[in-house]
């Protein structure tokens, strides 16, 4: 797992009305936290993480039959919330965090995908909405002043991190942070301004009910006749052999009288697929991601490029349907190992079995890899994402 949405479901939302925590209450036919986790799951996303109150076992129980759902104890505060959510995320594989309020319901994948895309290159992301309307100061019921409003943002989320920054960030933070933006501006770091949507509304009033029942059923109208983009990629890789006692291709590590020279271990397999996925986003190949220059990756596992082009998929709102991979060699022989390197290769793409194909083929003795100096592989990967 790289990326995991943490959303805050702590608060008793007394403002809100209607004798139930807001997060609670039905919008439609669903509770208002539960439109924020189907958009993270209409995402892609399967480790989702739900901080409640310690103290309210209504809410602990209306989760005890989801297999996806991991609950977390909060704390006195929001930070102290988000910090144990964090803290539960440990060891867990997590390089990616979406750190979200339950009582924002109208989630879009759009926002979720540009702001799982900022995280590519920045380490802190966040959506926020630019202020048009002019803005006062008063005192009760009276305009005591006017206040600039040049520069000034309404914050949103979900507000995306580097676990590790975020996780450092608040463990260091005194308390009191308005939001996780601020935490990770009081540790130093930048955080990119991604623009957010006029529609992802928090729930904090009565009347915001309403609102946010017609800014669905908007959205429910647009999603009846949905659109389909679908995307192919291929991908080519060749490495030649070298000194050593054992090969990697699809992840699998097999014994033979020589190993294949490259920069990073040169699984040629894994290596096809992920620039074969690459090239379904028009994003460049591994070598413009990871490269060859950089000294960080000599000798790295290629599971890191796949990783990272799968994360790239998603960010980009896309699932990967299936991947088809083809190995060019006369040796070793690849039908013993082909069962294992799928699922290897399944693993690492968060897919079933069944939609990873490995197979293996000769050159009649011709060319290079015909005469024994290499192993070429192609691959093809298809994507889709629905709109």
């Amino acid at each position: 797992m790289t990326i995991a949405a943490l959303i805050v479901a702590a608060g008793q939302g007394t403002r809100a009305g209607g004798g139930l925590p807001k997060q609670w209450r039905l919008l439609q036919d669903h509770r208002v936290i539960d439109w924020s986790i189907k958009a993270f799951r209409d995402f892609g996303i399967r480790d989702i993480y739900v901080v409640l109150n310690p103290d309210d076992p209504t809410g602990w129980q209306q989760f005890e039959h989801s297999s996806d759902i991991n609950l977390v104890a909060g704390g006195s505060e929001r930070a102290g919330s988000v910090e144990n959510g964090l803290k539960a995320l440990v060891d867990t594989g997590t390089t990616k965090v979406l750190i979200h309020d339950g009582a924002r319901p109208c989630l879009t994948q759009q926002l979720i995908a540009d702001i799982s895309t900022a995280l590519d290159t920045y380490p802190a992301a966040a959506p926020a909405v630019a202020v048009t309307d002019a803005l006062w100061r008063g005192d009760n019921d009276t305009v005591t002043g006017t206040q600039d409003r040049s520069g000034l943002f309404s914050a949103q989320t979900p507000q995306g991190f580097d676990f590790k920054t975020i996780l450092a960030a608040h463990q260091n933070h005194p308390g009191g942070a308005a939001d996780d933006v601020q935490v990770a501006r009081d540790a130093g770091h930048d955080v990119h301004i991604v623009p957010g949507d006029p529609d992802n509304i928090k729930i904090t009033r009565p009347e915001d009910f309403a609102r946010a029942e017609q800014i669905l059923n908007k959205t429910q109208q647009v999603t009846e006749h949905p659109t389909v983009d679908i995307r192919l990629g291929n991908g080519y890789d060749v490495h030649r052999f070298g000194d050593g006692d054992h090969v990697i291709l699809c992840g699998v590590e097999i014994p033979h009288e020589r190993g294949l020279q490259g920069h990073s271990d040169a699984d040629v397999g894994m290596h096809a697929v992920t620039d074969a996925i690459y090239g379904a986003l028009a994003r460049g190949d591994i070598g413009q991601h990871f490269p060859p220059s950089d000294p960080q990756w000599k000798g790295a596992a290629s599971d890191i490029f796949l990783r990272h082009a799968v994360d790239m998929a998603r960010g980009m709102g896309f699932q990967i349907s299936n991947v088809d991979c083809t190995l060019v060699c006369e040796y070793p022989k690849v039908g013993p190992h082909a069962v294992q390197m799928r699922k290897a290769m399944a693993e690492i793409l968060e897919m079933d079995i069944d939609r990873v194909s490995v197979k293996a083929t000769t050159s009649e003795r011709l060319g290079f890899t015909g005469r024994k100096e290499g192993i070429a592989a192609l691959a093809t990967a298809s994507l889709i994402k629905h709109s």
